[in-house]
């Protein structure tokens, strides 16, 4: 059952099936849908990204889209629509099956390799792709993919953020959806001097991990911020957010801002953030790519010890 985009028919529809006995988890359609905004320009990392994608730089030995998509596929994930813009073709070549190749590795007895590239292989019919012809930020990038998102349920995932954890982040946020139901969102505490950095919550009950969104500010002035909690790249949402998106109301940065569609959504559907395990790294920053070099060659056995040896030669600097 669809949720109304406007007004108080969305919740009503809620409370009456919870009234007939209905259980919640009778709502929750399948979570097997993700959208992957990739259409920004890389400009922080010029000249590296002026022939390349961003999101096609490597941490250690895979590109940050690789990561995003194996995590999605660890959530559940099965269909995935790349929101793209100019010059970033080789985002779909990767996914796609390199004959050449493959034949040349199996002709060289390279085993290894030719099964870690089928591991990654994706079926076919999986990835689409939309473009998003000019930059008038996330929210937009979202609407840009409404066709693929339909009547239902989608994560969002910014490759730009990484996290090294356990489970992997959005699979904890869709074991949340299935839960809940609802917008789940993936949140870490920022300093208050920063909060006008990031879409900050206004929060409600909290129950170990999990806090009720009672409202969402878009970059507010750390005097005006009514918390610390910070949303990351990581988004479960319904498809009613495309209502909002479609009415094309610029924020912040005069944009079309994601955090303002879903702060309207609050009242219509349960909404939560999740203070996930894991540490998240801001691959959009030079520094924050730099350290997720090291944290995630560190914690790969194969190359854990030999890292913590060179990592010695710099310790006094």
């Amino acid at each position: 059952m669809a949720l109304m985009a406007h007004g108080g028919s969305s919740a009503d529809a809620w409370a009456e099936l919870a009234a007939c006995g209905h259980e919640e988890s009778h709502l929750v359609k399948p979570l097997r849908k993700a959208v992957l905004p990739v259409a920004g320009l890389g400009t922080r990392f010029l000249p590296a990204t002026k022939a390349m994608p961003k999101e096609m730089l490597p941490v250690v030995d895979k590109p940050l889209i690789q990561y995003a998509v194996d995590e999605a596929r660890a959530a559940g994930i099965e269909q995935f629509c790349m929101v793209t813009g100019r010059g970033k073709t080789a985002l779909i070549d990767h996914f796609d099956i390199a004959f050449e190749l493959e034949a040349t590795l199996a002709e060289r007895g390279k085993r290894e390799a030719l099964e870690l590239l089928r591991e990654e292989a994706m079926p076919p019919g999986s990835i689409t792709t939309v473009r998003q012809q000019v930059p008038l930020g996330l929210g937009h990038a979202i609407w840009c993919a409404r066709a693929f998102i339909g009547d239902d349920p989608f994560a969002i995932l910014l490759p730009d953020d990484l996290v090294l954890s356990e489970t992997p982040c959005l699979k904890q946020l869709a074991d949340v959806y299935r839960d809940t139901g609802g917008n789940v969102v993936a949140v870490t505490e920022v300093p208050h001097e920063q909060t006008n950095k990031y879409g900050i919550l206004r929060i409600g009950e909290a129950a170990g991990n999990r806090v009720e969104v009672k409202g969402l500010v878009e970059k507010p002035a750390p005097k005006d911020a009514p918390s610390n909690l910070s949303i990351i790249g990581r988004y479960v949402l319904l498809p009613e957010v495309i209502g909002f998106l479609s009415q094309m109301e610029r924020g912040a940065g005069n944009e079309v801002q994601l955090t303002d569609a879903m702060a309207k959504m609050i009242g219509f559907a349960p909404f939560h953030g999740l203070k996930f395990e894991g540490r998240r790294f801001d691959c959009g920053d030079k520094i924050g790519f730099l350290e997720a070099q090291v944290a995630f060659a560190l914690a790969r056995p194969d190359l854990g010890p030999a890292v913590r040896a060179f990592l010695k030669n710099y310790t006094d600097l």
